[in-house]
């Protein structure tokens, strides 16, 4: 398989002829979002990326730059969090996309590693207008896009390996990250599995995510993070192989 993943270490050349095989483009979406008091910022963005490349390598794929900016709405009053507005991400997937669909290509996976609501929903209306644009594309089969996050696979273990509610910064999300890059992992971080109100619009999320995290940290380790990826990359792996056919 060929190892040359990155779409923008291709060449102009090399970039027709990938358009041209038809091959799939995976675009990464992440935050600058706090994780807690043992995360660092970039939680978000080098979990997808991983397991993108990952899924790349499997499939002949290709991975976009990464967009490591996303929206933070809850988290964005912690120390750290650069947020930006839905309409500003709605409109870079959007205008990536067209551009890619310039360039030839017409079969995409948008994946965040950021699962905020708000997030998902600016990269799904994106998609569906791109698809209208392309309405004879679309319908016929020859444009098609996927969107999806990474914990739509990591939280189909909870409340079977993990806690029903862990979240943010908690036994899951560290564990991956133990897994893809120990060296950014800062100690244990600090319990908590207090929840927001259900449905009542919180405008001091601190006071009930202190260390701006859901879950148990120090239940997380290496072994638990690599089968996570492991289990992530292999659901990728299916939906590409849907995407080209």
């Amino acid at each position: 398989m060929d190892d040359k993943v990155w779409f923008a270490e291709l060449t102009m050349q090399e970039v027709k002829e990938a358009a041209k095989a038809n091959k799939v483009i995976i675009i990464p979406f992440g935050s600058v979002e706090e994780h807690g008091s043992h995360l660092p910022l970039c939680t978000d963005s080098i979990q997808p990326e991983h397991v993108a490349v990952e899924a790349a390598k499997r499939t002949g794929s290709l991975v976009a730059p990464p967009i490591r900016y996303g929206v933070c709405t809850t988290t964005r009053f912690f120390p750290g969090t650069i947020s930006i507005s839905f309409r500003s991400l709605y409109r870079l997937a959007a205008e990536i996309l067209e551009e890619f669909i310039r360039n030839g290509f017409r079969r995409f996976l948008l994946l965040s590693g950021h699962a905020e609501e708000e997030q998902m929903t600016a990269l799904k209306l994106a998609a569906h207008n791109v698809m209208r644009r392309h309405t004879e594309e679309a319908k016929n089969g020859k444009l098609r896009v996927m969107v999806c996050s990474d914990y739509d696979f990591a939280y189909e273990f909870r409340g079977k390996y993990f806690s029903e509610l862990d979240g943010h910064g908690g036994t899951i999300e560290t564990s991956r990250v133990m897994a893809i890059r120990p060296e950014l992992v800062k100690g244990k971080g600090n319990k908590n599995f207090q929840t927001l109100p259900r449905f009542e619009i919180i405008v001091e999320p601190m006071k009930f995510w202190p260390d701006g995290i859901r879950g148990d940290p120090a239940e997380a380790s290496t072994e638990k993070g690599k089968f996570l990826n492991d289990h992530i990359i292999n659901e990728l792996v299916k939906l590409i192989d849907a995407l080209k056919k």
